[in-house]
């Protein structure tokens, strides 16, 4: 089993606030976490899944009336939005007697944002937290393991390289037979299977929504419903565009990513290492397995961003820390890595405190023009450090 290293952040949160919501895509591993912290924690875990265990918080005000001084962990909480509104009394109530912290532990399969929706009457009472892949800090064996097969822990540790597959193919087929229908949306699982799959092929490319329509044979609103919802479910990224003034024409589409690469390869049919550098989306993949790695160990707050202009000046990303401090990253996956023309001219108009250029090797090294190439692990330590 890989150790989480969200798993001690998710312990300190439940010491300072009444309750903690734990978001990620399903399989990701949030039940192995609330599991291993109910062993050192009195706790009752539910699932909202269990047609049983969501009877029993039906009346959410008896059950923890009944469970007094243990953690209450919730399972699948989007299946049960109304949960949330008696819930600001519980805490309120609490606090009154003295117990402020360490309520309640919420796990769910959709974005912060969505649940922020349902969970508004617990504004100053919920700690947020993301948990993502296993990133190349939890898994140092090997990167390019880590790159093919993905984040999953089901995935990444398969005995084969065929078991892994086959669990990717798997996971797909759930989410879209099964998970996706759940949550109410009514569409053909052949045609988001499609949608998803068009995804991969343009991974790290800006979103051309007039295209992905006609190929799809429906309309530019639907096309930003299904994004919607593969965001939502925390499958799929929108990195938006740095639209900040500077006096230029600028590229305002968000860029798409499917956030685990193991499952682009997967949706492209993409078996072994040297099938997927042999691919064409060899290059938007690393780039997409790069980002989510980075922004797996960035503080609270960072908002990420990529930069473009139609004359060719690019950053692939842009890190926006508190205070307004930048940091530019060009990812390039050569072992020799290079700086182009358009990388320089976008970080003179943003101006960015860092100039990075991750790359596939392991030493760092300037490359003139307060440029530094970095490998991936050494960069994710200097983000923790911020």
């Amino acid at each position: 089993m890989i150790k989480r290293r969200l798993e001690a952040k998710i312990q300190e949160a439940l010491k300072r606030s009444p309750s903690v919501a734990l978001m990620g895509p399903r399989q990701v591993g949030k039940t192995t976490i609330a599991l291993n912290i109910s062993e050192t924690t009195p706790s009752v875990y539910l699932d909202m899944e269990s047609s049983l265990d969501l009877q029993k918080v039906r009346d959410i005000v008896s059950f923890h009336d009944a469970n007094q001084n243990k953690l209450i962990i919730l399972d699948e909480v989007q299946r049960l939005p109304e949960v949330f509104s008696p819930l600001r009394g519980i805490i309120d109530k609490e606090r009154r007697k003295g117990n402020k912290t360490g309520q309640f532990l919420f796990l769910g399969s959709a974005s912060i944002d969505l649940l922020k929706q349902s969970s508004e009457s617990l504004a100053g009472r919920i700690a947020y937290l993301e948990l993502f892949g296993v990133n190349l800090l939890e898994y140092t064996k090997d990167a390019n393991t880590l790159w093919l097969r993905g984040g999953f822990p089901e995935s990444l540790l398969a005995a084969t390289g065929k078991d892994s597959l086959e669990w990717r193919r798997d996971f797909i087929k759930t989410y879209l037979e099964r998970d996706i229908p759940q949550l109410g949306p009514r569409i053909p699982a052949e045609t988001l299977e499609r949608f998803w799959t068009m995804l991969a092929h343009h991974q790290g490319t800006v979103l051309n929504a007039a295209s992905l329509a006609r190929n799809l044979d429906v309309s530019g609103m639907t096309i930003g419903r299904y994004l919607d919802l593969m965001n939502d479910l925390l499958l799929v990224r929108r990195l938006k565009p740095w639209t900040y003034n500077v006096g230029k024409r600028l590229v305002r589409s968000p860029k798409i990513y499917v956030r685990d690469s193991g499952i682009t390869h997967a949706l492209l049919n993409i078996a072994d290492h040297n099938q997927l550098l042999g691919h064409p989306v060899v290059g938007g993949s690393w780039e997409g397995f790069v980002i989510e790695n980075i922004l797996s160990v960035a503080p609270a707050g960072v908002q990420p961003f990529y930069y473009g202009t139609p004359g060719g000046a690019e950053i692939d990303l842009v890190l926006e820390f508190s205070g307004s401090a930048k940091w530019a990253i060009e990812i390039k996956r050569s072992s020799t890595p290079s700086v182009n023309k358009g990388f320089h001219i976008a970080c003179d108009e943003i101006k960015p405190e860092r100039r990075y250029v991750v790359y596939s090797g392991t030493d760092q090294f300037s490359l003139g023009s307060g440029v530094d190439a970095i490998s991936l692990f050494d960069l994710m330590q200097e983000v923790l450090k911020q």
